[in-house]
């Protein structure tokens, strides 16, 4: 198993691909989008890998941090969920939007990965939050406040009629607890600030 590489770049592409040099062999490497920025051409490289074996295939799929790459793996061991989806979900995501969205139910935020729609979302996000390790909250649980205090504003923004990007821009502003009606008004505040 290649558990990481070092080298040289020797190209990358817009689709997400990169050529990494190591002692004279030139790796071809699958990362997340985001990545792409840090992978220039004729640029030193360390990205932490996964080796995916196929019957017909092998890839190596590179992430600048250990968190991404963790993140990668418990992905690919979700239901449905393979190396392809799992990489698109973290060139939208960073591991930790990916475990805010899972903690606030953020269905509009899974969606906005290409290929899921709200019925892969909504499993996606019961089977993520055990994969992940994020808690689940009882209405009884003392940090249950700050899940469901932030679910309630998510829901009154969306029925004031405010657009997902608009209320998880503004969400991503807010505390992470505080009374229900501090954070609307806080959020109907922001929101206000942003369309003037």
């Amino acid at each position: 198993m290649i558990g990481s590489v070092r080298g040289t770049v020797l190209e990358r592409s817009a689709t997400g691909e990169a050529v990494v040099e190591v002692g004279g062999v030139g790796y071809r490497v699958l990362v997340p989008l985001g990545a792409l920025p840090g992978l220039g051409p004729g640029q030193p490289a360390f990205l932490f890998t996964h080796l995916h074996v196929r019957d017909d295939a092998m890839v190596l799929y590179g992430f600048p941090t250990r968190d991404e790459r963790d993140t990668f793996e418990v992905l690919i061991g979700a239901t449905g969920v393979g190396p392809k989806l799992a990489l698109a979900i973290l060139s939208v995501h960073s591991p930790g939007g990916l475990r805010r969205a899972l903690l606030d139910d953020d269905l509009d935020a899974l969606t906005l990965v290409p290929g899921v729609g709200r019925r892969t979302a909504q499993r996606l996000l019961v089977e993520l939050k055990a994969r992940l390790d994020v808690p689940e909250l009882e209405p009884s649980d003392a940090g249950a406040g700050a899940s469901s205090a932030r679910g309630e504003v998510r829901e009154a923004l969306a029925g004031l009629g405010y657009g997902p990007d608009e209320v998880r821009g503004v969400l991503a502003q807010l505390p992470d607890d505080g009374a229900v009606e501090d954070l609307l008004r806080d959020a109907l505040r922001l929101l206000a600030v942003s369309r003037a």
